[in-house]
């Protein structure tokens, strides 16, 4: 059996033709699958104004998903901590914890509303890239540049209806500092004033960091000692920049004694490749609307993903995630998380599959775990 484990990544997708109600009762019921299967954690994302996502709120989603399960983890992949504050994520979680102790993981993201920013130039890192591709095989693609979303409109309303009139956001890294504090009991307010989380405090939560690159989230993580998350799912071209720069500034901890890293990747099993193939699909469409800022739309079926025009510009903008999305036969995915374990020296893999039938997406989990178990 393989040694390293996996978890899922759930972003709570609405198929076309379906409604939230129902993407909600398929996300319980796979993640009680995903519990039979083996996984080791269950995330739930969050993201807003998405007609095709109903994952707006991680703590409230795992919390109903608690109460129908009993063993697997559950947690936020992530909180978005740019529209949050670190009372409110202690004290959301703390009640979870306080009816499912033992069993959270609180995942933390810097955006809220915000693209990915950073130098478009690669950092440098210790794996070398030859024509796109690690020693292993992984493929890493160029840099995908966020920059076309700064000024959109969509992502700005976004940011407006997630904040008070007139609140700025508390930097990063003292937001973290913070939500330890209040998870130890040891906040101080500046002018030493004491603040207790209740419930929240004492709370026997796994603290996460979610990170795209080697920038300020690998650097709060390393520099906490706390567990970080590197997104190949979403920025395939810079995972090795996250896991490196996390690495350089880890920093020994009560909580961890040596770097301890989480990979993602977008996958899609099926009895054979070509089953995979015609289940993915929709997986080019999908990521388009969400690369425009028109929001995720409902995943699609094969036939009406076929149906959409596509343009030079369309195909540039999924390029990367199109490359690098996992799909294919049980061994053939297999095969590929084992280069992205190689390559990123993950100590854990978490997978996020997405078709249009939810007994598809049940099907393509269990092949993996009974693949994964076997090796």
């Amino acid at each position: 059996m393989s040694r390293t484990p996996l978890g899922v990544l759930d972003l709570v997708p609405i198929s076309s033709g379906s409604t939230a109600t129902e993407a909600l009762r398929n996300s319980i019921d796979l993640a009680r699958k995903a519990e039979e299967f083996g996984y080791a954690r269950y995330w739930f994302a969050e993201h807003h104004l998405n007609p095709g996502v109903a994952g707006t709120s991680p703590a409230v989603v795992l919390a109903l998903t608690a109460a129908a399960t009993s063993t697997i983890r559950l947690g936020s992949g992530a909180v978005q901590l740019g529209h949050r504050t670190a009372l409110s994520t202690v004290e959301e979680f703390g009640l979870v914890d306080a009816l499912h102790p033992g069993r959270l993981d609180l995942g933390l993201g810097r955006s809220g509303g915000r693209p990915p920013t950073g130098a478009d130039s690669p950092l440098p890192t210790t794996t070398p890239v030859v024509d796109g591709r690690t020693p292993g095989g992984l493929r890493i693609p160029p840099k995908f540049s966020f920059g076309h979303l700064l000024g959109s409109p969509r992502i700005a309303l976004q940011q407006r209806l997630l904040q008070q009139p007139g609140a700025r956001s508390q930097d990063y890294g003292e937001q973290v500092d913070d939500i330890l504090a209040l998870l130890r009991g040891t906040y101080r307010s500046p002018d030493g004033i004491e603040a207790h989380a209740v419930p929240g405090e004492g709370a026997d939560l796994q603290v996460w960091i979610l990170g795209s690159s080697g920038g300020r989230s690998a650097e709060v993580a390393g520099g906490n000692g706390l567990r970080f998350a590197a997104n190949y799912h979403v920025s395939p071209g810079t995972v090795l920049e996250a896991v490196d720069g996390y690495r350089a500034a880890f920093q020994p901890s009560e909580v961890l004694d040596k770097p301890y890293i989480s990979v993602s990747a977008d996958v899609v099993v099926a009895e054979d490749d070509a089953s995979a193939r015609e289940l993915a699909t929709g997986y080019g469409p999908w990521v388009r609307s969400i690369r425009t800022a028109e929001g995720a739309i409902e995943f699609p079926t094969p036939a009406q993903a076929r149906a959409q025009a596509w343009t030079e510009e369309d195909q540039a903008l999924v390029a990367d995630r199109l490359e690098t999305q996992f799909v294919g036969s049980p061994r053939r995915v297999a095969d590929q998380l084992e280069q992205l374990e190689e390559a990123t020296g993950a100590d854990e893999l978490i997978v996020t599959t997405i078709t249009h039938g939810h007994d598809d997406r049940v099907r393509s989990y269990r092949l993996l775990a009974e693949e994964w178990h076997r090796r």
